[in-house]
């Protein structure tokens, strides 16, 4: 019989499993999640539903309802379609298949969503990453000379960046659009945070698609990413969507969550305000170097990195260890902009590991 080694696809066999550190037990601040519940009220509502939700029968395939919520709550643009994603990993997943002609190119930043790199590999599609500069800022004349010379088939561009968090010069983006000869996916998921977006150049940009999800916002649990484009392509990328992707709770719960959708939005700004609270925490912090956020995290740089996450988690604080993730992200930690008692704990974790290390 055939062992796994000699039939499974050698660039899989290369590949290490996307990993999920578990977090039983710490302040969990290395997943850019928000860490605030929904009101009492809103949650009985939701336990009515999902109390009397229809579980013995497929879910709405096509989610109609649950399209028009969210085209409601997030006034996207009339003349787009969706394509409703189990989070926007399928998504991605989605358009790299549809677009994974022979010797097709997926172009990306670095660093950037590690999934891009994953993906292309999945669907079997040359990939090719273009680095920052070493601010992070995006090196537009690489990006540009890169595209001309690839000709990719698909570009993803994280708006606003992870794990690096800042937004890239808008005016380097719209040139990209310009001469891209494939499509540019503009990956929104931080956009309740950065406060700023693509969505409205849909309509002047064929080959522009518009992804976001509702992970960040709150709802993490749910699973529900979406992608906004002209018909045309949502149409082609929707018959590689399989059957009932979005489940019948999925479907009834973020439905009523985004008839209040206030809640969360009120929510994304207390995290606004937060995150400029422990970014100034962090900038006061001798031998501390914290890069400009719009995002629900903050990237920062300190000495012996790997030490500091280490001693962080011996003291119940998780968060996101990047030193050795990319050459650019040396001595890097990311840490998920938390509740404000969950900041505190975290920047007295810091103190002292920081007291420790230099003892």
């Amino acid at each position: 019989m055939n062992t796994p080694q000699q039939l499974i696809r050698p660039e899989i066999l290369d590949l290490s499993a996307y990993h999920v550190q578990p977090a039983a037990g710490y302040v969990k601040l290395d997943a850019m999640e928000n860490p605030f519940g929904l009101p009492d009220a809103l949650r009985a509502e939701l336990g009515a539903l999902a109390g009397n939700a229809p579980l013995n029968r497929y879910p709405d395939a096509g989610a109609a309802a649950l399209k028009q919520r969210l085209r409601e709550a997030l006034d996207l643009p009339a003349q787009c379609d969706l394509l409703l994603g189990n989070g926007s990993d399928e998504i991605i997943q989605i358009v790299a298949l549809a677009l994974a002609r022979p010797g097709a190119c997926l172009l990306a930043l670095e660093p950037s969503f590690v999934m891009y790199r994953m993906i292309a590999t999945f669907c079997g599609m040359r990939y090719v990453g273009v680095p920052l500069n070493a601010d992070f800022t995006l090196d537009r004349a690489a990006l540009l000379d890169a595209v001309r010379r690839e000709q990719p088939a698909l570009v993803f561009i994280a708006y606003p960046n992870n794990p690096t968090g800042n937004l890239f010069a808008r005016d380097d983006l719209l040139e990209l659009l310009a001469v891209a000869p494939g499509v540019v996916v503009m990956d929104e998921a931080y956009h309740a945070f950065a406060q700023d977006s693509f969505m409205g150049e849909l309509a002047r940009h064929p080959n522009l698609l518009v992804m976001r999800t509702l992970s960040k916002l709150g709802l993490a649990g749910l699973r529900l990413g979406f992608m906004a484009a002209a018909p045309e392509w949502i149409g082609q990328f929707d018959k590689l969507r399989l059957p009932y992707n979005i489940n019948v709770l999925t479907q009834l719960l973020a439905g009523q969550v985004l008839r209040d959708v206030d809640v969360l939005n009120a929510q994304a700004s207390l995290l606004r305000i937060e995150r400029a609270r422990l970014a100034g925490a962090l900038a006061a912090l001798g031998g501390v170097e914290v890069f400009p956020s719009s995002t629900n995290f903050i990237l920062f740089r300190v000495a012996g990195a790997a030490g500091v996450f280490a001693a962080l988690k011996s003291r119940n604080i998780l968060i996101k260890c990047l030193h050795g993730a990319h050459p650019l992200l040396a001595d890097c930690l990311r840490v998920t902009v938390g509740a404000p008692q969950e900041n505190d704990a975290f920047m007295a974790a810091l103190v002292a590991s920081l007291a420790a290390a230099a003892a």
